[in-house]
């Protein structure tokens, strides 16, 4: 049984950071992508960031690119998000996601395993 269970989110001024944590266990995921997405009030999901597993290849969401960051430790099962500069927009629920193979990563629906979500509230 896959989980992933996200931890980090929580309410930040503008300009602020926080760091997203998932634990991962129930398989290996070497050949795996793994990532983040964001959905906000009323909007569809969006693609945040991927990393491959195996490798560490690493693609961003333009919204992003430059302020938020994807990183794994491998050897404890551990996937982060770091975020930075955060913007009232980046207001959302963030899952963190996993699935076999390393192509059109942006697709929330090729996705197989999903956490629950933690909310991140970017609010002065």
């Amino acid at each position: 049984q896959v989980q992933l269970v996200e931890s980090g989110g929580g309410l930040v001024e503008p300009g602020g950071s926080l760091r997203l944590a998932c634990a991962a266990s129930g398989r290996s995921f070497g050949n795996h992508a793994m990532g983040w997405f964001r959905q906000a009030p009323g909007q569809e999901r969006e693609f945040v960031a991927a990393i491959k597993w195996s490798g560490g290849s690493t693609q961003t969401a333009n919204s992003v690119r430059g302020r938020f960051a994807i990183s794994k430790d491998s050897a404890k099962n551990m996937l982060y998000l770091q975020m930075n500069n955060l913007k009232p927009e980046d207001t959302a629920i963030y899952y963190c996601v996993a699935r076999y193979g390393w192509t059109v990563i942006h697709r929330p629906d090729l996705y197989t395993y999903w956490g629950q979500g933690t909310q991140v509230t970017v609010s002065s």
